[in-house]
C-alpha cells in the first residue's frame, strides 16, 4: 500500500475487523500502541529501542504480524503553529520506508501534546518517575492511536 493523506484516504483503506497500530516515534525509542477489532479503544502495548532502520522495522512488523494488524497511524510532530520542522521529515521519510515493506495503509495524526497528555495520566495514575520513563513512550503512542480512533468513528458515521 502506501502512505495515505488526508486521514479520511488512510480511513477508506483500512480492512474491515482488524486491529490498528499507532506509533510514537521519538529519536531513541518507537511506542506503540494498538487497537482492538472494532477500532473503539486504543491499548499502549511496548516500547521499542531504536537501532536502525531495518531492524526498528522488523520489530514492527512482527507486532503487526502477531496481532494481526491492518493499519499503522504515526504521530506527525508538527510545530505548536502547525508548520512541520525535522521531526516531521523524519517521520515523514520513516513512513516512507516502511511502506516499501508493508501492503499496509499508513496514515498520519497530529500528534501535538500527545506526550504532555500521556505524562498527565501517568501523573494522575501516581506513577513513579523511573516507571514513566519506562512506559511514557508507548502511552504517547496510545493517546495518539485514540485521537485516531476517534476521528475514525466520526468518519465512519458521516
Amino acid at each position: 500500500m502506501a502512505v495515505l493523506e488526508p486521514f479520511e484516504a488512510f480511513a477508506e483503506a483500512l480492512p474491515k475487523g482488524r486491529a490498528v497500530a499507532g506509533l510514537d516515534l521519538g529519536e531513541k525509542t518507537i511506542g506503540v500502541a494498538v487497537s482492538d477489532r472494532l477500532l473503539s479503544v486504543a491499548t499502549p502495548l511496548q516500547t521499542i529501542r531504536r537501532k536502525k532502520f531495518g531492524l526498528d522495522a522488523t520489530a514492527l512488523l512482527e507486532i503487526v504480524a502477531a496481532r494481526e494488524i491492518g493499519g499503522l497511524v504515526l504521530g506527525l510532530p508538527r510545530n505548536m503553529d502547525g508548520s512541520e520542522g525535522p521531526r516531521c521529515q523524519s517521520t515523514r521519510a520513516f513512513a516512507r520506508n516502511l511502506a516499501r515493506l508493508t501492503e499496509l495503509p499508513i496514515g498520519f495524526w497530529d500528534e501535538r501534546l500527545s506526550t504532555v497528555a500521556a505524562e498527565r495520566a501517568l501523573l494522575e495514575a501516581d506513577t513513579s518517575r523511573r516507571k514513566r520513563a519506562e512506559v511514557i513512550d508507548h502511552v504517547a503512542a496510545g493517546v495518539i492511536l485514540q485521537g485516531a480512533l476517534d476521528r475514525l468513528a466520526v468518519i465512519r458515521r458521516g
